[in-house]
């Protein structure tokens, strides 16, 4: 068996998984916020109490990282892993091989393996959270680029004021977390949860519904885009909240409301939910460990 895991920001994710994408075990701890000898410590804790039942160890992880030695170039919403390599740490701890990757592209390598791009030569997956991340699937094969940027939808500019280079980014206007707040304001909610949040969109209550239908646009906009950029087959859409029904059915929406204040679109992108949804990290990062060690 593998231990995988999906560290984030709020919490980090471990299973036990064999190398058919079957989850024997799987649990999470609260991550450390801002210390990087607790993070290890907690992080070797979990690795010590599974070491005898594995033969290897995946790992999803936030930020920019280097694919050819798994250095953490940036560590995200962790800036204590900046700079660290934990292939390395584990090797020196526990002479186990490892495997580390960018969530948003472990989320992209979970549906390209078992889930809805599967089999797809072109394709594309967003994640829907805090910001806009996803992978770019080109060729039958996850696309990095030159300086491991593909994906980083968080930075792409939904709108520029050409004089003075102030911008409004997907990150901003397509995070579901900032939607979800907004609605929560306007309904005097703010201590309630996303669940909340959704009773009143599927409710279609008027004060909120122009917030979704805007946050829904803005997506549909960076899905137009991507569209145009290399003309995927697919357009996954993955992240916590896609599990809910009318976020699909809102972006297809706005797809159609671009298409038709600009009748001369070309394009018409597939967009269909992804499979996974909490637990793409974890699908992908053991898809990613068995692509680099030559066992698929």
């Amino acid at each position: 068996m593998y231990l995988v895991f999906d560290i984030g920001g709020t919490f980090i994710k471990y299973s036990l998984m064999n190398q058919h994408g079957k989850i024997i075990k799987k649990d999470k701890v609260a991550s450390p916020k801002s210390c990087y000898d607790t993070f290890l410590q907690l992080f070797f804790s979990i690795i010590q109490i599974h070491r005898k039942d594995i033969i290897g160890i995946a790992m999803s992880c936030p930020g920019i990282i280097q694919p050819n030695n798994g250095e953490i170039k940036f560590g995200g919403s962790l800036r204590y892993l900046d700079g660290k390599n934990l292939i390395a740490e584990i090797w020196q701890a526990f002479q186990l091989p490892a495997t580390i990757e960018n969530d948003g592209k472990c989320a992209a390598l979970a549906e390209l393996w078992l889930g809805s791009i599967k089999g797809k030569q072109q394709a594309a997956v967003l994640v829907l959270g805090s910001g806009l991340g996803g992978g770019i699937i080109v060729n039958g094969q996850l696309l990095h680029g030159q300086h491991l940027l593909a994906g980083e939808l968080s930075f792409v500019a939904s709108e520029m004021d050409c004089t003075t280079g102030k911008g409004i980014y997907a990150g901003s206007v397509c995070s579901s977390v900032r939607m979800i707040q907004k609605v929560l304001v306007a309904k005097g909610e703010v201590a309630a949860g996303g669940e909340r949040a959704f009773d009143h969109i599927q409710a279609n209550d008027a004060e909120v519904m122009p917030i979704f239908d805007a946050y829904c646009l803005a997506i549909a906009n960076q899905v137009m885009n991507l569209q145009y950029i290399f003309d995927p087959e697919l357009i996954a859409i993955g992240g916590g909240i896609s599990s809910q029904p009318m976020v699909i059915t809102g972006i297809k929406k706005g797809i159609e409301k671009i298409k038709k204040m600009n009748p001369f679109h070309l394009a018409s992108p597939q967009v269909v939910n992804c499979t996974f949804y909490n637990d793409a990290n974890l699908y992908g990062a053991m898809y990613h460990y068995l692509v680099k060690n030559d066992l698929l």
